[in-house]
């Protein structure tokens, strides 16, 4: 029997996440029993077969994440963050939901005590590395990320090692690639584009792309990323040790390839709908970013990801068009 939280509840992958789970109704064959999804604005219900509850919470206010700790869920998935372009231009901002949410969180588990000792999932980033990079990135490669959102997400995977090495947790922190194709609205994030140059297209709409088409990045769809979620939930951790931070699987393709891709899946005619417009804000960003990882440390202990890039297309237009788009 297992009781859930999620926070970042409203975000389109802890909103997949809830979906997931009320559709299967466990998690790695317990059966969940209650789900509490937390977000600065109540996330909307999920019908499920359990208990659900919606809660609008501000993570870093006093006492706010001890109240959502309380009932001592036995799995917390914590999604929620200020992303990166605008944790660039709002830096206290970002530190007070990144860092100081995080904290909260972890301090408010750890003052429970009296043997509570929950499964938590900390959503981390690519961004935690910066430049200059070796052709592929594995777990041992040092942390310099040149970004806030980065620092930030490096600290709180610092936090959650230290954590479950002193046993308030049992911690495994998953950096995320870039989740392409994002459905929806364009976010805050400076990678928005990476998915507004399918989904705009697809969806008959002209696309903004403001970097070069040799860009590279490292790219999994929603769809992979709420697999990475629901291993990391329930996963045999002591094979982790200390190293509570893992890479995750991902595809490593170029804007170029990307836009290819799209040609063969949906035709020329929807990929030209891209219009190129160079940002140089949005392009310093993406230039400190990584472009190949080599994850066989998380592929070994059982997290799979999207083949190639066609198949993040595919997965967009199955989950989100209803299998078909504007030609």
């Amino acid at each position: 029997m297992t009781s859930i939280l999620i926070i970042g509840g409203a975000g389109m992958i802890g909103a997949k996440l809830a979906r997931r789970l009320a559709a299967d109704g466990n998690l790695d064959g317990k059966a969940v029993t209650s789900l509490t999804l937390a977000d600065i604005a109540a996330p909307p219900l999920v019908a499920a077969p359990f208990r659900v509850d919606a809660r609008p919470v501000d993570l870093a206010a006093d006492g706010a994440a001890a109240a959502l700790v309380a009932s001592r869920p036995d799995v917390i998935f914590h999604l929620a963050a200020v992303l990166s372009a605008e944790s660039e231009t709002d830096l206290d901002k970002g530190y007070r939901v990144n860092i100081d949410g995080t904290r909260a969180l972890f301090d408010a588990i750890r003052h429970i005590g009296d043997g509570y000792r929950p499964r938590v999932v900390f959503s981390s980033s690519i961004a935690v590395y910066g430049a200059p990079f070796p052709p592929s990135i594995g777990d041992e490669f040092f942390e310099t990320p040149l970004t806030s959102y980065g620092t930030a997400k490096a600290i709180g995977e610092l936090f959650l090692a230290d954590y479950s090495r002193r046993g308030f947790l049992d911690g495994v922190g998953i950096r995320l690639p870039t989740i392409c194709v994002r459905p929806g609205k364009p976010n805050k994030a400076a990678s928005s584009f990476f998915s507004g140059i399918i989904r705009e297209p697809l969806a008959g709409q002209e696309a903004v792309l403001p970097v070069a088409e040799t860009v590279r990045h490292w790219h999994a769809s929603p769809k992979a990323a709420v697999g990475f979620l629901m291993h990391a939930g329930a996963m045999d951790t002591a094979s982790l040790g200390d190293r509570r931070n893992l890479n995750m699987p991902g595809v490593s393709e170029t804007v170029g390839g990307q836009i290819a891709a799209l040609s063969k899946v949906a035709g020329d005619s929807v990929a030209a709908r891209i219009r190129r417009e160079p940002d140089p804000f949005i392009q310093k960003i993406v230039s400190g970013w990584a472009e190949n990882f080599d994850a066989h440390r998380a592929l070994s202990l059982g997290f799979t990801a999207d083949r190639d890039f066609e198949e993040i297309i595919r997965i967009h237009i199955a989950d989100e068009l209803g299998g078909t788009w504007v030609k």
